[in-house]
């Protein structure tokens, strides 16, 4: 269970870890976005360590890490297929950050070490918790950014726009909700 669980806050590949700053940061400009991004890349993260910890024994350690990003990209070009094909509008969206999973660290990382050294259950359980933790930091990002640039959270409006920020819908407004959403799981995390 603790495989589960640390993901979500004490190892958050996002809070924590600092891992994946890239689509963090250009695809939370609301919550939709952070979301769907952090769900495909859950996705690919519990299967691509399934696949790791079935093949690690049949895997030479010479093309070790090529073969993990085969395995990673065969899952991310399944996820780009189904996106584009079923959730045509998200991913016109994040279209061009879906196949950029495929180096994302945090997926390459828990490939090396951990679905490579562990049984398939738990390789699931860490891709899962992983998965989950950077999807709920990509979501609580991207609602915070929505909520002060727009007013609004999953496109529900909670005040007008007319008193929004429009700079946390921007880049500089990435930075600076991720800065303070950090401060503040560092601070709960510690407690």
């Amino acid at each position: 269970m603790k495989t589960l669980t640390n993901g979500i806050l004490k190892e958050n590949p996002t809070f924590a870890l600092v891992l994946g700053m890239c689509p963090t940061l250009a695809t939370t400009t609301n919550a939709i976005n952070g979301m769907s991004m952090g769900l495909a890349t859950l996705f690919v993260l519990v299967c691509s360590n399934v696949v790791i910890s079935l093949l690690k024994n049949l895997i030479p350690d010479k093309v070790r890490i090529p073969a993990f990003i085969v395995v990673i990209a065969t899952f991310v070009t399944l996820v780009q297929l189904l996106m584009q094909a079923y959730l045509t509008p998200i991913y016109d969206v994040l279209g061009l950050f879906i196949p950029l999973i495929v180096v994302n660290c945090i997926v390459l990382g828990r490939a090396e070490a951990f679905a490579a050294k562990n049984s398939v259950g738990l390789s699931a359980l860490d891709g899962l918790g992983m998965g989950l933790g950077f999807t709920l930091s990509l979501t609580v990002i991207g609602s915070v950014r929505e909520l002060l640039g727009t007013g609004s959270i999953f496109g529900m409006s909670i005040y007008s726009d007319h008193y929004a920020s429009l700079i946390f819908v921007l880049a500089p407004g990435a930075f600076i909700c991720l800065a303070y959403l950090m401060a503040i799981m560092n601070k709960i995390v510690k407690k």
